[in-house]
């Protein structure tokens, strides 16, 4: 008996500590901010570790080698997701807008499956009790809301939503309706900082003008 129990406990450290190095490894995001990839992932991880740490019989390297391959997977989705912005809208989908200008978007809630009590939820958790006070209200990737009040309803001064133009170096043309502006004006912002498109690691642009770049650094 007294074997069998550090057998067990040795194993369970064993994979303790693999599963602390697996998730390191992944990366350090939070449960609530996870992507649909990266929670199904979790969950194959966690219930994989499980099994070996009930059944000592089950060998060790029966674990070891589904939580590498897994792994390997996701980082690999991951470095193919920085790589092409299709990929990653695939994986990832795109944020959507629910709330424009103090007017509920019915058909995309119905399409993200959210109720209207979902979403009063959500606001009510950003202290937001009257729909009408809100520009823009955006459903993240990760099932986050994003919320910009109307102008006279914040301290901002910025009442335009900031759209991303520029990622990584390639031009997004998902939000330019959105923005009122297309790759002709993105180039020629970019024309008279002196800059190309490969060099801006992030770019955003609001209806009101106002324009963020992040160069990339340069590799030395």
């Amino acid at each position: 008996m007294g074997e069998i129990m550090l057998i067990t406990l040795f194993r369970t450290l064993i994979l303790y500590i693999l599963i602390i190095f697996t998730m390191r490894v992944l990366g350090k995001r939070q449960i609530g901010e996870l992507q649909p990839a990266e929670l199904v992932i979790t969950i194959l991880l966690s219930e994989i570790i499980v099994i070996p740490m009930q059944d000592t019989e089950i060998p060790l390297v029966n674990t070891l080698i589904p939580v590498f391959v897994l792994s390997g997977f996701e980082m690999l989705v991951s470095f193919i997701g920085m790589k092409s912005i299709k990929f990653r809208s695939v994986m990832q989908g795109n944020p959507v807008i629910v709330i424009r200008d103090g007017k509920l978007n019915a058909k995309k809630l119905k399409e993200l499956r959210f109720t209207t009590d979902d979403l009063a939820e959500a606001l009510r958790k950003k202290d937001i009790f009257d729909i009408s006070e809100v520009q823009y209200a955006i459903v993240e990737t990760d099932g986050t809301l994003s919320v910009l009040l109307k102008k006279e309803n914040q301290p901002a001064t910025k009442s335009s939503l900031p759209c991303i133009v520029i990622s990584d170096g390639r031009i997004i043309k998902t939000d330019f309706a959105e923005c009122n502006t297309d790759s002709d004006k993105i180039k020629a912002i970019l024309k008279d900082k002196h800059l190309n498109e490969e060099d801006v690691m992030l770019m955003t642009l609001d209806k009101d003008g106002n324009i963020n770049i992040l160069k990339k650094d340069k590799e030395k």
